[in-house]
């Protein structure tokens, strides 16, 4: 077992996947995660999101923190606001609490030069991506503080891109990647718009 193993880690299967830096909100009603995060609030700690399909949960999951309380009932459920903090690998599920938990590895990136034309293309997509979005000029100072998990932080990517996304290791890759994800995003955005387009002109819209 690797030395950064840390036992006893509360996880929360879902059909999502969150990254670090992204703002998820969540309804929690089941008894057991009650119980987790009364658990988690009460020592201001982390749990982890994992994404659950038909297959078991994903190797790779996101350590969240709870940013806000928006609402508390009084039968025991909450509203929440977490923010995700940093990628995780399960090296194995427990089931010795009485919530989902597993031990955890906290996974760092390889050591690497940066690749400034990588870095510069992922910014160049965001840029352009946030003006087709918002009809507005992004603030360039900004993005060029963010990462790539940042950056893809803002933006609904497909679930299977955002699980690629957060079990990259190398952030040269990341910045690949996202470079690829926010070009795509920006000619989804302009064939919606398109369509639209036509359809405000003549009522039918021609594919193909």
């Amino acid at each position: 077992m690797p030395d950064r193993a840390v036992e006893d880690f509360p996880i929360f299967p879902l059909s999502l996947v969150a990254l670090p830096h992204e703002f998820v909100p969540l309804h929690i009603f089941e008894p057991k995660y009650r119980t987790m995060f009364a658990e988690v609030l009460a020592t201001e700690s982390e749990f982890g999101i994992v994404r659950s399909t038909e297959d078991g949960l994903a190797p790779v999951g996101c350590a969240c923190e709870v940013a806000k309380i928006i609402e508390r009932m009084d039968d025991g459920r909450l509203n929440v606001l977490t923010r995700g903090t940093r990628p995780f690998r399960i090296i194995v599920e427990q089931d010795d609490l009485p919530y989902p938990a597993a031990t955890v590895e906290f996974l760092q990136d390889v050591a690497e030069v940066t690749d400034d034309d990588a870095v510069q293309a992922a910014r160049d997509a965001y840029a352009e991506l946030v003006v087709q979005a918002t009809e507005s000029d992004p603030d360039l100072d900004d993005i060029a503080a963010k990462s790539a998990f940042e950056m893809a932080a803002t933006v609904d990517f497909g679930l299977d891109a955002k699980q690629g996304l957060l079990a990259l290791r190398s952030e040269n890759a990341r910045m690949r990647l996202a470079t690829r994800l926010f070009r795509a995003a920006t000619k989804r955005l302009d064939f919606v718009e398109r369509a639209q387009a036509k359809a405000r002109s003549n009522g039918k819209v021609r594919f193909g």
